[in-house]
């Protein structure tokens, strides 16, 4: 094998059926060695049945799945360089955290010594050295989950699989763990293929997203790229909660287009070969400044929610309904307010 591929991934034109029901029509993505792509979506849109494909727990119905250049389509699960972190940690309740990381190392044929020595090193990476003698019943959500990708580590694959990894870590855990994971990846330089509904957690932690929607993708690329430059009304909504509204494009000038909302004017990016005309515009709920009164694009308040360091609004505006968070004003507006609403441009995106 070409050292160079260790740890690319590839899928040729998969195709997954269930029956009569096509999961997966068409599926072609390459992944680079060292690179960390999410796949991100609803329930129910392919990411987890390509992961599963990908660790051989589930096989096409039809197309090609390489590893490291190699054709591992109808290879088996254990005989695929690859290793899977679960959601529920799978750990063995009565073995002691070093003995769940060596499991795999002894399963292969290594020595126990050999075995438990870099089952040592694989908690060392991870932060959990001295560790080794606890039960997983004795450490934290967050140290078992460590404890399980230390587990998948030291079994050295080409790639490693991440299944929903924090989704049973409360919110301030998983902003750790998520971080944690980041950082070995990038110091370690293995290729990762990590699977979420979260889109926070997705921008967090990738190199690159792949949004998929019923069984393709509906866009692929960095987390600035999809976030920035959405190719479509599902991926705007998607990537951080934007109000989609009707607007007008006045003038474009090179990169830079004059769009109209309301009875307000923003100068943004002209992206997708945006032209004078009706328009759709994605507008994040962090792009909105509030303040009581008229001017700028008026507004009245529907709804506000009190949320600590933040004030949800749902807003009627000559725009269009829209969804914003204050992070600025201390108690929230009344329904009924009439107010003034001014749009940041850095929180805009014109939609092809």
């Amino acid at each position: 094998m070409n050292d160079t591929r260790r740890g690319a991934v590839e899928f040729r034109n998969v195709m997954k059926r269930f029956g009569s029901f096509t999961a997966i029509p068409d599926l072609n993505l390459s992944i680079a060695p060292g690179e960390l792509v999410t796949l991100l979506g609803p329930s129910g849109c392919g990411k987890t049945t390509t992961l599963r494909m990908l660790a051989g727990l589930e096989s096409p119905t039809s197309g090609q799945v390489l590893i490291g250049g190699q054709d591992v389509t109808r290879l088996p699960a254990n005989r695929r360089d690859v290793s899977m972190v679960f959601q529920s940690y799978a750990l063995f309740p009565h073995m002691s955290v070093r003995q769940n990381v060596a499991y795999g190392l002894e399963s292969g044929g290594l020595k126990p010594a050999e075995a438990r020595e870099q089952a040592e090193r694989g908690l060392d990476l991870v932060g959990l050295a001295g560790l080794g003698d606890r039960l997983p019943s004795e450490l934290s959500g967050g140290q078992q989950q460590r404890v399980a990708v230390a587990r998948a580590l030291v079994l050295e694959p080409q790639v490693l699989l991440l299944d929903e990894p924090l989704s049973n870590l409360d919110a301030r855990l998983r902003r750790r763990v998520r971080t944690e994971i980041r950082e070995l990846q990038q110091r370690l330089g293995f290729t990762a293929v990590y699977v979420t509904h979260d889109q926070e957690e997705a921008l967090a932690v990738s190199d690159r997203i792949v949004v998929m929607r019923e069984g393709r993708i509906a866009q692929a690329g960095t987390p600035r790229d999809l976030y920035q430059n959405p190719a479509s009304e599902f991926i705007a909504d998607f990537m951080g909660e934007a109000s989609v509204v009707d607007a007008s494009v006045i003038s474009v000038d090179g990169d830079s287009a004059v769009v109209r909302i309301g009875d307000l004017d923003v100068t943004l990016p002209a992206i997708g070969g945006a032209r004078p005309g009706p328009a759709r515009l994605a507008v994040r709920s962090n792009a909105i400044n509030i303040r009581p009164g008229r001017g700028g694009l008026n507004g009245r308040v529907l709804t506000s929610a009190y949320l600590g360091d933040h004030i949800e609004y749902e807003l009627d505006s000559a725009a269009g309904r829209l969804f914003a968070v204050d992070h600025e004003n201390t108690a929230p507006l009344p329904p009924d307010t009439e107010v003034s609403l001014n749009l940041l441009p850095r929180g805009l995106a014109l939609i092809p």
